[in-house]
């Protein structure tokens, strides 16, 4: 059984089928090359209507300060969510603009790959694990998976998610295999880039506390 973050989130149908299927986590997504970046005042009401039923996740790339504080103005975030190339030192930085702290994404392909944890670990309150993205790709959302058994056992001094390739279906498998008490989902609950669906929600969230 895991608790899950359905990240990418564009509309309210798909935000309400999140909610009423017990999401911990919603995350909405500031990037504009993103299929899923939503716009400030959008994402404001998204997280309006969210706030209180789930913990509110901005998902950023690089983002500077002016950025950041925007988001932490008119969204105001439970976490924010660090995506791109953030060193340490600045995912510790990016606190300030979240009201519980910041999670730090970090790419896997293979188990070398997991040198860069204990880095992180101080400056992020949470790690997510994501596939690597292929050179050239957007830095999540890829609908890629890496060797889940490589988290198994592992030890990490902060809660982490396993991300990268969930679906409803094998969203049991992913847990089974990782030993992940968090999973975070996008592209794996759409019909369509940035089109999230409602029952593909459902699904996935019954799977991951099944």
């Amino acid at each position: 059984m895991a608790e899950a973050k359905i990240c990418g989130l564009t509309n309210v149908d798909g935000l309400d089928a999140a909610l009423a299927g017990g999401a911990r986590y919603v995350g909405l997504v500031f990037f504009p090359r993103s299929p899923r970046h939503v716009a400030m005042s959008h994402a404001a009401a998204l997280a309006k209507r969210a706030r209180g039923r789930a913990e509110i996740v901005a998902v950023t790339v690089d983002a500077d300060d002016e950025f950041l504080a925007e988001i932490a103005e008119r969204v105001a975030p439970d976490w924010v969510q660090a995506h791109g190339r953030e060193s340490p030192a600045r995912t510790a930085q990016m606190r300030s603009f979240a009201g519980r702290g910041v999670v730090k994404a970090l790419g896997v392909a293979t188990a070398e790959d997991f040198a860069q944890v204990q880095a992180f670990e101080g400056a992020a309150d949470m790690i997510l694990f994501d596939a690597k993205p292929p050179p050239g790709g957007l830095p999540g959302g890829n609908a890629m998976a890496f060797d889940w058994a490589m988290l198994a056992g592992r030890r990490v001094a902060r809660p982490w998610f396993l991300s990268g390739g969930l679906s409803p279906e094998n969203v049991a498998e992913a847990i089974s295999a990782s030993g992940a008490a968090l999973v975070d989902v996008s592209s794996g609950v759409e019909r369509a880039p940035g089109l999230k669906d409602a029952g593909k929600i459902t699904q996935f969230l019954a799977a991951a506390r099944g």
